[in-house]
């Protein structure tokens, strides 16, 4: 069923048409992510099709009596209304109280607020959750959503993928995060140039058949062609979920993959980074960290002992509040421990990106605010002058003579981003940098940094930029360690779902299970899970058994992780102990696995 019909649709702000005689429809169970350059016009498009604008020229048409619900940037929310009355309308406790749905929902994106408080107490994040929450309780024939993972961590992000795929509402959705378009599209439209561009598939069969596009009309840039190649080699070589199945042939891009770039050669740059840092660049020793300051706030590491070495790509993860922030400014020296400490290396020249941006002049032109710290630079083999990197940071032609006043808050984050690099240095800590950047400038960012030497350290929530640019992925789980997770993000959400289902059983049963001669009907009766006396010993035996196995095999890793600290310059070392690391994990969650079937069955 036909839901939205656009007919030769037009519209503009200025000069510049933001949408040219643009026609096409949405049926009933599509699923479309929109991409495109930052001021290009997706918002305006999906302002348009979900008519909250009326577009200067052409015919919007809806289905008779279409239930439309919309995400935009900004929000509506009544700031004096409690958060659980905004988000739950009229409906009365025991009604949303026993829809799992609802109660899912809240979870997910409600847990950590009070529902009794006022809307204008909250954060912006908070508010963002706020919102989204409010759509998805409600049911809908067409969902369009603007930036939805904005304020999401990654878990939040997988779940909410998983949501919006299993629902039967047709998606339109605009976002920035790759890996969430390739988790919940099945098309893709980029807007550009005033036109939308049609392409089946989520963002990996979008990137092939771009290049697929590209190769036949023969028009593209030398340079876009080569880092076109590129993303579809890291795309070819990267994890096998990161492939999706696009629905055209993809034999005819065969002539522009046979030229394929090298993957990152990672050993030639660790021996260039060391080169220029030495053997040590940061190691932290016994360190005690509060997020708050000493003793104050969340707990963020508790005696944990770390190396960072040269040439080190570490992505760093972890749910909202858990303490990302905080450990690079640990490591930038704003921020001193409450106990143990930070060795630097003398060679070490950092420049952190933080979330709270330093001032920039607004009366200087961009140029200038970026030769000012320095107009050649040296990255990988390469001298870029200033003015070329800011061209492929989406500074072309006169934009480089833009009064920074002018800027957008992303053009800000790429400027910021911009005269941190020409610094040159061999350091890099960057705290949510993909933020307010589309997607040709992250993947310009992205290509940028795949010939950077040095160590690199960054907090980012976007899966697919952190999967792109790390070799190793650490992430802080609120045991107060820095532990080291081999299998990356989906080790990440693995752990985390066995350790929320691991709190969950214990919560419900008690910490410690119940010796077999209190939990036993002393008459010899079957329980209330249908079990004799002597089958649910026999399963509190067993029970008792997997946990002493977690405990022994979680002592074991724990060697391991310090183990693989101390060995942080022999990677030949350090390949070994991630085998065994790797092993032992996958022991791990076999052992939990039987641990919560045993549970099941004994009612727990």
């Amino acid at each position: 069923m036909n839901l939205v019909n656009l007919e030769s649709v037009s519209h503009s702000y200025g000069p510049k048409p933001l949408l040219s005689d643009v026609s096409l429809g949405i049926e009933a169970g599509d699923r479309i992510g929109v991409v495109g350059r930052n001021g290009g016009g997706k918002t305006t498009l999906i302002s348009v099709i979900a008519g909250a604008l009326k577009p200067n020229e052409g015919r919007v048409t809806h289905n008779r009596g279409l239930q439309i619900g919309v995400l935009s940037q900004g929000d509506d929310l009544d700031p004096d209304r409690p958060v659980g009355e905004t988000v739950l309308g009229g409906r009365a406790e025991h009604e949303w109280a026993g829809d799992a749905g609802i109660r899912e929902i809240l979870a997910n994106l409600l847990g950590d607020i009070d529902l009794t408080v006022p809307v204008g107490s909250l954060s912006g994040g908070e508010r963002r959750r706020t919102a989204l929450a409010r759509l998805l309780i409600g049911e809908h024939e067409l969902i369009v959503l603007d930036e939805p993972t904005n304020h999401l961590d990654i878990e939040a992000i997988d779940w909410l993928a998983r949501h919006l795929t299993g629902r039967r509402s047709a998606l339109l959705v605009v976002t920035h995060d790759r890996w969430f378009l390739d988790a919940v599209s099945t098309r893709t439209w980029e807007v550009v140039d005033g036109a939308v561009e049609r392409y089946e598939g989520g963002y990996a069969a979008y990137v092939l058949a771009k290049a697929e596009r590209a190769r036949i009309a023969a028009a593209a840039e030398a340079r876009r062609q080569n880092l076109m190649r590129k993303e579809i080699a890291w795309l070819r070589r990267g994890p096998p979920a990161r492939t999706s199945k696009p629905k055209f042939r993809i034999e005819a891009a065969q002539a522009l993959i046979a030229d394929e770039p090298p993957a990152r050669e990672t050993v030639e740059l660790v021996k260039f980074a060391a080169a220029r840092l030495g053997r040590t660049v940061y190691d932290l020793e016994d360190v005690t960290l509060h997020a708050g300051g000493p003793g104050r706030g969340p707990l963020v590491l508790d005696h944990s002992t770390w190396q960072f070495g040269p040439g080190d790509r570490i992505g760093l993860i972890g749910v909202n509040g858990s303490g990302k922030s905080s450990v690079l400014r640990l490591l930038s020296g704003t921020v001193e421990p409450d106990a143990g400490r930070v060795v630097r290396g003398r060679t070490v020249r950092l420049a952190h990106l933080s979330q709270e941006l330093a001032e920039l002049d607004p009366a200087r032109r961009v140029l200038e605010t970026v030769e000012e710290v320095r107009k050649f630079v040296q990255v990988g083999k390469k001298e870029w002058t200033a003015s070329a990197l800011l061209e492929r940071l989406g500074f072309k032609g006169e934009a480089q003579w833009k009064v920074v006043g002018d800027l957008s808050g992303g053009e800000r984050r790429r400027l910021q981003m911009l005269r941190l690099l020409m610094d040159d240095p061999n350091v890099l800590l960057l705290d949510e940098p993909t933020n307010d950047l589309d997607i040709e400038t992250l993947n310009e960012l992205e290509d940028l940094l795949d010939g950077w030497p040095g160590t690199l350290i960054l907090v980012s929530h976007d899966r697919y930029f952190l999967e792109r640019v790390c070799d190793r992925v650490v992430a802080l789980l609120g045991d107060g360690k820095l532990s080291m997770l081999p299998g990356g993000v989906d080790e990440y959400l693995a752990r985390r779902a066995s350790g929320a289902a691991l709190s969950a059983r214990a919560a419900a049963g008690g910490s410690a299970p119940a010796s077999p001669a209190a939990s036993a009907p002393s008459d010899g009766t079957k329980a209330q899970t249908g079990l004799s006396a002597k089958e649910e010993r026999e399963l509190r035996k067993e029970l008792s058994r997997l946990e002493r196995q977690l405990d022994k095999l979680s002592g074991r890793e724990e060697k391991l992780h310090a183990a693989m600290a101390e060995a942080a310059s022999d990677y030949g070392r350090l390949a070994s102990l991630d085998a065994e690391l790797k092993e032992i994990l996958a022991e791990k969650d076999g052992i939990e696995a039987e641990w919560l079937e045993t549970a099941d069955r004994l009612g727990e």
